[in-house]
């Protein structure tokens, strides 16, 4: 880049060999310092952000200073969700051969919309969406699309159903999640068309999955006031307690009423990978339509979710409009990212996943993905051993509940000491779990979904919350 050309905004070879080298420098010692990184941040920052506030430069800043400032100051403060003892929510871990495509993908810069355009980069894309529409057991018939996460997946999957059983009246439509179901399908839904007063919420039983026979209910009572029933969403593992919804009698009951069944898989569709898991989630092939994340259960770097269509011809029929400008189809055996989803100009999130499955190879992922099913039964196990703790259920697949139970104490007593064991378990910097509220109670969660986390991570967990929850029995 020559600085006395202000319209040169091109690197030499060497400036930009040096740069990368500064760059990695800091991103492998920040990905070899994680197990010592605090788990948490300081993230109560709220000040320090609004005097970041700041128009946009006239002159170029030096690279190292604001790489300084990233590690030194602003990535510090929030969650280390690729730390080994990470098991809020549901964990990112993001493993290093993404970053990597990421990097040939961005500095590549090739369009891959359209398959014409760069037709070999978008077939590898295809190879992706193919992989995982063998390991969900899906039919040849399937189609598939890479989507940023499970809320652009679900959004399409209901435009899918909406398309295929509404037409254009959506008023009379009408669609069935359980009480335990991800926030994002409302949002989906209204963004389809689909209003909140059109979407029933149906209870759950003891273990927190859908009431097959409150559904076959609510969806009778829906055709007697002349109303359309379209959709029915089920969970393979729900963010709460991770319970997994029975996924054949749904799947046979959306066939008898003649709806579309998607399933929501973000967080445990990926255990379907490992044949020895399967039954953990039988019926999700019977699905009309599958949410993935890849950013959980594969262990990619957020941002990369996933959709499969049983029917492909109903994905491609909402999305395969064309234009003058654009080049001719593909012929049907090819793929086109961009007449099965709703971007033309996109990124390429297709290489992070074949380079990573390339890289790793099938075995070695399934083999991660059984291991985090292993450590979390075995969480639960010794946590449900101590006697402050009811575990709630064991994991239906590597997330699970549980409370803190004070002797005679109230239901609010017990979830203000839940409350008070995730906050000192934190604090101790090493783990971190968080809670939520289900069955009217404020539960600790754990999610073993790293591919970091290991079993001294578990060690670590059960020991500190023994510790706590004894500390907190004992008044201190």
């Amino acid at each position: 880049m020559d600085p006395k050309d202000p319209a040169d905004l091109e690197y030499t070879a060497e400036q930009m060999a040096a740069m990368g080298r500064a760059a990695l420098d800091r991103v492998v010692a920040h990905v070899a310092s994680l197990p010592e990184q605090p788990i948490c941040g300081n993230v109560e920052v709220d000040d320090l952000c609004r005097a970041m506030r700041e128009s946009a430069p006239e002159s170029g800043a030096d690279l190292e200073t604001l790489l300084d400032r990233l590690y030194g100051e602003w990535i510090p403060r929030s969650f280390t969700t690729s730390a080994p003892g990470y098991m809020a929510y549901i964990p990112g871990g993001g493993l290093f051969p993404a970053g990597l495509a990421d990097l040939i993908a961005d500095t590549s810069n090739r369009f891959t919309g359209l398959w014409r355009a760069a037709p070999a980069l978008v077939q590898l894309e295809a190879n992706v969406l193919s992989w995982f529409r063998s390991w969900m057991q899906f039919p040849e018939s399937t189609a598939g699309l890479l989507t940023p996460g499970g809320s652009m997946a679900t959004f399409n999957a209901i435009l899918c159903a909406r398309e295929r059983h509404l037409g254009p009246d959506l008023r009379s439509g009408t669609a069935y999640v359980s009480d335990e179901v991800h926030h994002c399908v409302f949002k989906a839904a209204r963004h389809a068309g689909i209003m909140p007063d059109r979407i029933r919420r149906i209870p759950v039983d003891e273990r927190f999955r859908m009431r097959v026979g409150a559904l076959r209910e609510a969806i009778a009572r829906d055709r007697a006031d002349g109303l359309r029933p379209f959709l029915v969403v089920g969970s393979a593992g729900t963010i709460n307690t991770g319970a997994v919804d029975p996924l054949d009698d749904l799947a046979d009951l959306a066939a008898r009423e003649r709806v579309w069944f998607h399933l929501d898989g973000a967080y445990g569709a990926f255990f379907h990978v490992c044949p020895e898991l399967r039954p953990l989630l039988a019926g999700l092939p019977r699905a009309d339509s599958l949410a993935l994340d890849p950013h959980k259960g594969l262990f990619l770097p957020y941002g990369t979710g996933a959709l499969l269509v049983r029917d492909g011809a109903a994905l491609r029929a909402v999305h395969a409009i064309d234009a003058s400008y654009l080049p001719v189809p593909a012929s049907d055996d090819l793929y086109e990212p961009a007449r099965h989803g709703p971007d033309l100009s996109r990124g390429y999130p297709g290489l992070r996943v074949w380079m990573c499955v390339k890289l790793f190879g099938a075995a070695r992922l399934r083999a991660a993905i059984a291991e985090k099913r292993r450590l979390a039964v075995d969480a639960a196990r010794r946590l449900g051993a101590l006697p402050a703790v009811r575990v709630l259920d064991p994991p239906a697949l590597s997330l699970f509940a549980f409370h803190l139970r004070l002797p005679g104490a109230a239901v609010a007593g017990e979830n203000a000491a839940t409350r008070s064991l995730l906050d000192r378990v934190r604090a101790r910097g090493k783990v971190m779990i968080t809670g939520c509220e289900a069955g009217g109670r404020f539960l600790a969660r754990v999610c073993v979904l790293s591919f970091r986390t290991r079993q001294a991570q578990v060690d670590t967990l059960v020991e500190h919350v023994s510790e706590e929850a004894a500390a907190i029995l004992q008044g201190e």
